[in-house]
């Protein structure tokens, strides 16, 4: 393997731009660096979850996951490039089903909280929701492949059901929104 970060700083950027993996020069505000951005904040916030004490295996599952948003970043940051494939879609979809199963059917909708590492969940999912926005925008400007839109909905899917999982693990209870300002459907007349 080729040294690539032999030097960290290279003055290239200092007014206002950055290079992508095909060589060409981008505005650091453009769509696409942006998107990119989002994604590495999303594979960071993942990285904070693997901090929490939780079963290897959903270690393992957020592992791999940061290596599809690796992978991601880099087929975003090297226009017509394709690195994420269907294979991991179904994955996600597959883990996020045998996930749902152990859990009880929700009747309310659930805030942010829970166990610490829930908490971290949510925020993985926020910033998961986030990229989806901008890849989404960009994709509209730009294209994108698919693939890699499918994975990231069907990501924040996983990380709502997997935000349940820890609060199950560690057994706290999710955080029950409580609607106190329902409509009056009574007649006032």
């Amino acid at each position: 393997m080729v040294n690539r970060l032999s030097k960290i700083y290279t003055k290239t950027g200092d007014k206002g731009t950055t290079g992508l993996g095909d060589g060409a020069r981008v505005a650091k505000d453009s769509l696409r660096v942006i998107a990119m951005g989002d994604v590495d904040e999303l594979n960071s916030v993942i990285g904070i979850m693997q901090t929490e004490t939780m079963q290897p295996n959903i270690h393992a599952v957020l592992q791999a996951i940061q290596h599809d948003l690796f992978d991601m970043g880099g087929e975003i940051c090297m226009p017509g490039c394709a690195m994420i494939k269907a294979e991991r879609v179904t994955t996600l979809e597959t883990q996020l089903d045998a996930w749902n199963e152990t859990l009880s059917p929700l009747k309310e909708f659930i805030l942010p909280g829970g166990s610490r590492a829930a908490a971290y969940c949510h925020l993985a999912r926020t910033v998961c929701r986030r990229a989806e926005r901008t890849m989404t925008t960009l994709n509209n400007v730009e294209k994108i492949t698919e693939i890699s839109l499918q994975y990231i909905n069907r990501l924040s899917d996983l990380l709502f059901v997997l935000c349940r999982i820890l609060n199950k693990d560690a057994k706290v209870p999710d955080v029950l929104w409580e609607n106190n300002n329902k409509p009056n459907t009574r007649n006032s007349a």
